[in-house]
């Protein structure tokens, strides 16, 4: 068990392992091995109070990461701990740190964290944009109402629009994302917007699955829609930063879809080490039930677009 612990700012903190252990040198996320008969939740509280002297008094599943050394295989269960009580120390001598996770090194944690790290710079809620891009005015007055109400990651989806239309569109719905703070995802051809304002690129599934790579400038945000394991599996391999799986529900847009159900969800979601949407007939009354089931959060359209 690890515990991703926020504070009042959204840094997270991090403890130094001794050298002498494995991976030593090297930060992490506090926690520890869960005890026989421990439920996740209870090896969390015990592993937190005794290494950090704090009570954790809410937590919610974050990502669960496979992760094989070599030497040595590892699985993290990660929550995230909101509330606590008490002041974090090192009780065990170890140094502490308090760090937001844009300004995390990958580099300087074990490989099993970083995709911890890309779970914590993401956003509980997937936008895709909806209807109608065609009518780029009103398209753009309901993007404004979204990141208003708090959206803070939108995928940019316009697969009717010509590549010039998508384009201006691109730089209008980019101008309005920035005062948010708000991250642009173009949802095109990488090399068909190579020189377009945006903050990251997502992938349909067929053009993850013929890529050799990972496209994209450094540091910014790249996932794909995903439908199977195959496609799971593809998007870590490239070094993606989420996947979006889909439908976990019927849904309007595609009715002849068969659901995956949040079981078979779940199932697929625990091989990969990947931050991973759930999609397809989901609201945002849905986010809780997606994180008990191993998702990163929710995407939707008809869920959250104005109108739909």
């Amino acid at each position: 068990m690890a515990g991703a612990i926020a504070d009042a700012d959204g840094r997270i903190l991090v403890a130094k392992r001794p050298d002498h252990v494995h991976q030593g040198g090297l930060w992490e996320f506090p926690g520890g091995k869960l005890e026989i008969g421990e439920t996740p939740e209870e090896g969390l509280r015990r592993e937190l109070n005794e290494e950090l002297g704090i009570q954790v008094l809410a937590s919610r599943p974050l990502i669960r990461v496979h992760h094989d050394y070599g030497d040595r295989h590892v699985l993290l269960d990660v929550r995230r701990v909101d509330r606590y009580s008490g002041v974090p120390v090192g009780c065990e001598g170890q140094p502490l740190a308090w760090v937001a996770p844009e300004a995390m090194d990958p580099g300087r944690f074990p490989a099993a964290d970083r995709p911890i790290i890309n779970a914590l710079r993401l956003p509980p809620v997937l936008l895709i944009t909806g209807e109608d891009p065609r009518r780029p005015v009103d398209f753009l007055e309901r993007l404004a109402q979204v990141l208003t109400a708090g959206i803070r990651l939108v995928q940019l989806r316009a697969h009717d629009l010509s590549l010039d239309d998508y384009v201006r569109l691109a730089r209008s719905a980019h101008a309005l994302c920035e005062p948010h703070g708000a991250c642009l995802l173009l949802n095109r051809d990488p090399r068909s917007v190579d020189g377009v304002p945006r903050h990251g690129l997502h992938l349909t599934s067929q053009t993850l699955m013929g890529l050799s790579e990972r496209p994209g400038r450094p540091n910014e945000i790249v996932g794909a829609s995903c439908h199977d394991q195959a496609q799971l599996a593809r998007a870590a391999e490239l070094g993606l930063d989420y996947g979006v799986l889909s439908p976990v529900q019927v849904t309007a847009s595609h009715p002849e879809a068969i659901p995956l159900g949040w079981r078979t969800f779940a199932d697929l979601v625990d091989l990969v080490p990947l931050p991973v949407y759930a999609l397809g007939g989901l609201r945002s009354e849905d986010l809780e039930e997606a994180f008990r089931h191993g998702a990163q959060g929710i995407g939707a359209i008809r869920g959250l677009w104005p109108g739909q």
